[in-house]
């Protein structure tokens, strides 16, 4: 069983930045991938970033590639998601996801956090 829960999210104006975190509970965490989700208003969750069970792979959804940053520190049982150069369209609630193997797929991750907003204003 793993718990989540994201942190670091908030209102930011276009360009800016911010660090979602995600800890993890759990003796196991170091064995999962990790995922990123978002869902903005009326659409579908849609896949942000993965993260191998070590750190040494990582994919990124297109909208975001080059302006995200998905890390892990399984010392310390938490993910961190660097988003810089926000848009408006980036206005989300992320989730934090912990499944078996890396996948661009809602279900292929067996546990979720609660989610944090993040809104970008122009």
């Amino acid at each position: 069983q793993v718990q989540l829960v994201e942190s670091g999210g908030g209102l930011v104006q276009a360009g800016g930045s911010l660090r979602l975190s995600c800890a993890a509970s759990g003796r196991t965490f170091s064995s999962y991938t990790m995922g990123w989700f978002r869902q903005a208003p009326g659409k579908e969750r849609e896949f942000v970033a993965a993260i191998s069970w070590n750190g040494g792979s990582t994919v990124y959804a297109d909208s975001v590639k080059g302006r995200f940053t998905f890390s892990r520190d399984n010392a310390k049982n938490t993910v961190y998601l660097q988003m810089n150069s926000l848009k408006p369209e980036d206005t989300a609630v992320y989730y934090c996801a912990a499944g078996p193997t890396t996948s661009r797929y809602r279900s292929g991750y067996d546990y979720w956090g609660q989610g944090t907003q993040v809104t970008v204003s122009s």
